[in-house]
Protein backbone atom coordinates (compact mmCIF):
# COMPACT_ATOMS: atom_id res chain seq x y z
CA UNK A 1 0.00 0.00 0.00
CA UNK A 2 1.35 3.50 -0.72
CA UNK A 3 2.22 5.74 1.89
CA UNK A 4 -0.45 8.87 1.04
CA UNK A 5 -3.13 5.53 0.85
CA UNK A 6 -1.91 4.65 4.67
CA UNK A 7 -2.22 8.32 5.14
CA UNK A 8 -5.43 8.38 4.12
CA UNK A 9 -6.50 5.59 6.67
CA UNK A 10 -5.11 7.35 9.00
CA UNK A 11 -6.86 10.36 9.09
CA UNK A 12 -9.80 8.35 8.26
CA UNK A 13 -9.55 6.69 11.69
CA UNK A 14 -8.82 9.42 13.17
CA UNK A 15 -12.15 11.16 12.16
CA UNK A 16 -14.35 8.23 12.78
CA UNK A 17 -13.71 8.97 16.54
CA UNK A 18 -14.39 13.02 16.21
CA UNK A 19 -17.88 13.26 17.86
CA UNK A 20 -17.37 16.59 15.98
CA UNK A 21 -16.82 14.85 12.43
CA UNK A 22 -19.97 12.25 13.43
CA UNK A 23 -22.42 14.68 13.92
CA UNK A 24 -21.74 16.63 10.95
CA UNK A 25 -21.80 13.43 8.93
CA UNK A 26 -24.71 11.75 10.21
CA UNK A 27 -26.03 15.22 10.04
CA UNK A 28 -25.85 15.46 5.80
CA UNK A 29 -27.31 12.13 5.71
CA UNK A 30 -30.22 12.85 7.77
CA UNK A 31 -30.31 16.64 5.86
CA UNK A 32 -31.11 14.55 2.58
CA UNK A 33 -33.68 11.82 4.20
CA UNK A 34 -35.36 14.89 5.71
CA UNK A 35 -35.49 16.85 2.26
CA UNK A 36 -36.36 13.66 0.34
CA UNK A 37 -39.65 12.64 3.27
CA UNK A 38 -40.30 16.52 2.88
CA UNK A 39 -40.77 15.96 -0.94
CA UNK A 40 -43.11 12.65 -0.81
CA UNK A 41 -39.89 10.02 -1.86
CA UNK A 42 -40.00 7.17 0.01
CA UNK A 43 -37.16 6.42 2.06
CA UNK A 44 -36.11 4.04 5.10
CA UNK A 45 -35.76 5.64 8.57
CA UNK A 46 -34.34 6.88 10.39
CA UNK A 47 -31.09 7.98 8.28
CA UNK A 48 -28.05 6.08 8.48
CA UNK A 49 -24.15 7.45 9.12
CA UNK A 50 -23.21 7.11 5.59
CA UNK A 51 -25.82 6.34 3.24
CA UNK A 52 -30.14 7.07 1.99
CA UNK A 53 -31.88 4.16 1.61
CA UNK A 54 -34.78 4.58 -0.85
CA UNK A 55 -37.77 2.22 -0.54
CA UNK A 56 -37.94 0.91 -4.03
CA UNK A 57 -41.09 -1.08 -2.87
CA UNK A 58 -42.80 1.65 -2.05
CA UNK A 59 -41.83 3.62 -5.51
CA UNK A 60 -42.58 0.80 -7.89
CA UNK A 61 -45.70 -0.74 -5.74
CA UNK A 62 -46.86 -2.45 -8.34
CA UNK A 63 -43.61 -4.27 -9.67
CA UNK A 64 -43.40 -7.62 -8.27
CA UNK A 65 -40.45 -8.30 -6.34
CA UNK A 66 -39.50 -10.91 -9.20
CA UNK A 67 -38.84 -7.82 -11.74
CA UNK A 68 -36.71 -6.28 -9.50
CA UNK A 69 -37.97 -3.19 -8.51
CA UNK A 70 -35.16 -1.58 -6.43
CA UNK A 71 -32.86 -2.57 -9.78
CA UNK A 72 -35.46 -0.57 -12.12
CA UNK A 73 -34.96 2.18 -9.74
CA UNK A 74 -31.52 2.00 -9.33
CA UNK A 75 -31.07 2.00 -13.35
CA UNK A 76 -33.46 5.15 -13.78
CA UNK A 77 -30.85 7.02 -11.14
CA UNK A 78 -28.51 6.61 -12.88
CA UNK A 79 -29.92 7.51 -16.63
CA UNK A 80 -31.83 10.43 -14.96
CA UNK A 81 -29.04 12.27 -13.36
CA UNK A 82 -25.45 9.86 -13.32
CA UNK A 83 -26.44 8.74 -9.47
CA UNK A 84 -24.37 5.23 -8.60
CA UNK A 85 -26.21 3.26 -6.57
CA UNK A 86 -26.99 -0.20 -5.22
CA UNK A 87 -30.08 -2.25 -5.23
CA UNK A 88 -30.48 -4.24 -1.80
CA UNK A 89 -33.45 -6.36 -2.66
CA UNK A 90 -34.26 -9.71 -4.66
CA UNK A 91 -31.74 -9.49 -7.23
CA UNK A 92 -29.05 -9.24 -4.67
CA UNK A 93 -29.97 -12.07 -2.47
CA UNK A 94 -31.58 -14.15 -4.91
CA UNK A 95 -34.52 -16.41 -5.40
CA UNK A 96 -36.06 -16.44 -2.22
CA UNK A 97 -35.93 -12.85 -1.27
CA UNK A 98 -38.62 -12.57 -3.42
CA UNK A 99 -40.78 -13.64 -0.59
CA UNK A 100 -38.97 -12.92 2.16
CA UNK A 101 -41.24 -9.66 3.13
CA UNK A 102 -37.39 -7.71 3.32
CA UNK A 103 -38.18 -4.29 1.44
CA UNK A 104 -36.38 -3.60 -1.79
CA UNK A 105 -33.71 -0.57 -1.32
CA UNK A 106 -31.82 1.23 -3.63
CA UNK A 107 -28.84 2.76 -0.99
CA UNK A 108 -27.07 6.12 -2.14
CA UNK A 109 -23.61 6.01 -0.21
CA UNK A 110 -22.12 9.39 0.81
CA UNK A 111 -18.36 8.16 1.37
CA UNK A 112 -16.39 10.98 3.96
CA UNK A 113 -15.19 14.20 2.41
CA UNK A 114 -16.84 13.36 -0.79
CA UNK A 115 -19.60 15.77 -1.41
CA UNK A 116 -20.70 19.19 -1.31
CA UNK A 117 -24.00 20.56 -0.55
CA UNK A 118 -24.82 21.29 -4.46
CA UNK A 119 -23.91 17.61 -4.69
CA UNK A 120 -26.65 16.25 -1.96
CA UNK A 121 -29.49 18.85 -3.59
CA UNK A 122 -28.01 17.74 -7.31
CA UNK A 123 -29.05 13.89 -5.67
CA UNK A 124 -32.05 15.04 -4.32
CA UNK A 125 -33.39 17.10 -7.14
CA UNK A 126 -32.49 13.33 -9.02
CA UNK A 127 -34.23 11.52 -6.94
CA UNK A 128 -37.18 13.32 -7.25
CA UNK A 129 -37.26 13.16 -10.79
CA UNK A 130 -37.08 9.75 -10.53
CA UNK A 131 -39.92 8.98 -7.87
CA UNK A 132 -41.98 11.30 -10.29
CA UNK A 133 -41.51 9.08 -13.43
CA UNK A 134 -42.68 6.04 -11.30
CA UNK A 135 -45.76 7.17 -10.57
CA UNK A 136 -46.50 8.01 -13.25
CA UNK A 137 -45.90 4.80 -14.67
CA UNK A 138 -42.82 5.33 -16.99
CA UNK A 139 -40.56 2.82 -15.10
CA UNK A 140 -41.23 -0.50 -15.20
CA UNK A 141 -39.98 -3.75 -13.89
CA UNK A 142 -36.50 -6.02 -15.48
CA UNK A 143 -35.89 -9.28 -16.43
CA UNK A 144 -32.57 -11.54 -16.31
CA UNK A 145 -31.43 -12.30 -19.86
CA UNK A 146 -27.83 -13.73 -18.94
CA UNK A 147 -26.71 -15.06 -15.14
CA UNK A 148 -29.75 -15.43 -13.12
CA UNK A 149 -27.84 -18.56 -11.81
CA UNK A 150 -24.60 -16.87 -11.19
CA UNK A 151 -23.90 -17.05 -6.98
CA UNK A 152 -23.36 -13.46 -7.19
CA UNK A 153 -25.97 -12.10 -10.11
CA UNK A 154 -26.20 -8.41 -8.89
CA UNK A 155 -22.64 -7.61 -9.95
CA UNK A 156 -22.77 -10.36 -13.24
CA UNK A 157 -26.47 -10.79 -14.13
CA UNK A 158 -27.71 -8.66 -17.43
CA UNK A 159 -31.02 -7.44 -17.30
CA UNK A 160 -33.37 -5.23 -19.39
CA UNK A 161 -36.47 -3.54 -19.35
CA UNK A 162 -39.94 -5.29 -19.08
CA UNK A 163 -41.78 -2.31 -20.70
CA UNK A 164 -41.09 0.68 -19.81
CA UNK A 165 -41.97 4.25 -21.19
CA UNK A 166 -38.97 5.68 -19.83
CA UNK A 167 -35.88 6.79 -22.02
CA UNK A 168 -33.08 8.27 -21.58
CA UNK A 169 -33.88 11.67 -23.27
CA UNK A 170 -36.13 12.49 -20.58
CA UNK A 171 -32.80 13.33 -18.70
CA UNK A 172 -32.18 16.45 -17.26
CA UNK A 173 -34.65 19.33 -18.49
CA UNK A 174 -31.80 21.62 -18.73
CA UNK A 175 -29.57 18.66 -21.21
CA UNK A 176 -26.83 18.48 -18.39
CA UNK A 177 -25.85 15.35 -16.52
CA UNK A 178 -23.80 14.82 -13.30
CA UNK A 179 -20.03 14.79 -13.80
CA UNK A 180 -18.65 12.57 -11.59
CA UNK A 181 -21.30 12.33 -8.74
CA UNK A 182 -21.19 8.53 -7.44
CA UNK A 183 -23.64 8.20 -4.69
Amino acid sequence: MAGRDMAAIAVGLVEVTDPNYLEYRTGFVQYVVDKLQALGVPVLVPAGGHAVYLDASAMLPAVPRDQFPGHAVACALYLEGGLRSCEIGSLMFGAGAADSGRPELVRLAFPRRMYTRSHLEFAIEVCVRVHELCKAGAISGMEITHGAESPLRHFSAKLKPLASTYAPEHGRSDGQHAEGLHA
